[in-house]
């Protein structure tokens, strides 16, 4: 395997799972059936903010829940090949392995997903216990909202290291509600950000306004992505906009997870709000161009090429 450059460990917990993207040729017929092309590739949002950590040369470790069956054997051979380890993770004779299905139209824009993350329900408290005094020895671990509520909240309570979560879906992220105030960051999108909030998103003001509520939880930093439109991204009085240019979209799936990863991976180095919301962007760029969920061409030389092309919109 390529050596890459190596920086500090971190670890992730949250779910894996198999994704099978179907990408339509024509706009999407409802309750007809579709041509288009089909892929089966490795997902989960933990499982891909894991793998793009990687390939960004951070040592990492994915605790997750995998079921004893073939699915489980491609994540775990996965991780074994790209370096990731899954000291603490659950492997259940009794539980399917999870499955992602995400329909996208000729753009590559998700219109629909399925997920089947029934597995995750077992990454109880008491099933993580075993794993707590790795995870409190690591520099930064990230959380992501596949999780139950009350083990978000036990580890929140638990681990005195920085924590970044993912909201993951409009319905999974009131279960970081009672934790925000415990976390360090928050990657989120427009709509995530307005159930947490409880601000309606219409305009720039309404969107700052958002990201102020969520500050006062107690969060460090929040990143508010938007799409095409770039980033808001917050930490004490800075509201920082950066958009870049519109790019050909191959699929979205991951994009979100990219994201993160790459917050995290400047954050490790010890990058500002700026570069973290950069870094962030170029691995969702790297993503979009992709058809799988987390780009091989993700790298830490690639993503550095893009730092600087990212538009500043307002900087207050």
């Amino acid at each position: 395997m390529e050596q890459r450059e190596s920086h500090a460990a971190c670890a992730v917990v949250g779910g894996a799972n198999v994704d099978i993207t179907a990408r339509a040729f024509a706009p999407l017929l409802q309750g007809d059936s579709n041509p288009g092309r089909l892929r089966f590739s490795l997902g989960g949002v933990g499982r891909n903010i894991a793998h793009n950590l990687s390939l960004l040369g951070v040592q990492t470790q994915l605790v997750t829940a995998l079921g004893a069956d073939e699915l489980g054997s491609r994540i775990v051979n996965s991780c074994h090949l790209n370096g990731i380890s899954l000291a603490g993770s659950l492997r259940l004779e009794d539980a399917a392995t999870s499955a992602y299905l995400s329909i996208g139209d000729p753009e590559g824009e998700t219109a629909l997903a399925v997920a089947d993350m029934e597995i995750c329900a077992r990454l109880t408290p008491d099933a993580l216990f075993p794993a707590l005094e790795t995870l409190c020895d690591k520099p930064l671990v990230v959380l992501e909202a596949n999780l139950p509520e009350e083990t978000i909240l036990w580890l929140a309570r638990n681990l005195r290291v920085p924590l970044y979560a993912d909201t993951v879906s409009t319905p999974k992220a009131p279960r970081l509600q009672n934790a925000l105030g415990r976390l360090h960051t928050l990657k989120t999108n427009r709509v995530e950000a307005e159930r947490l909030s409880g601000v309606a998103i219409r305009d720039e003001r309404s969107l700052e306004r958002a990201a102020e509520s969520l500050l006062e939880t107690g969060l460090r930093r929040v990143f508010l992505t938007l799409g095409s439109e770039g980033v808001l991204a917050a930490e004490g009085r800075v509201r920082l906009r950066l958009r870049g240019e519109r790019v050909a979209v191959q699929s979205s799936t991951g994009c979100g997870d990219a994201f993160l990863a790459g917050v995290v991976w400047q954050s490790l180095r010890g990058g500002d709000l700026e570069t973290c919301a950069r870094a962030g962007l170029a691995a969702a760029e790297l993503t979009l161009a992709s058809d799988e969920a987390v780009n091989p061409a993700m790298s830490p030389e690639n993503i550095q090429s893009k730092l600087s092309q990212y538009r500043r919109i307002t900087h207050e």
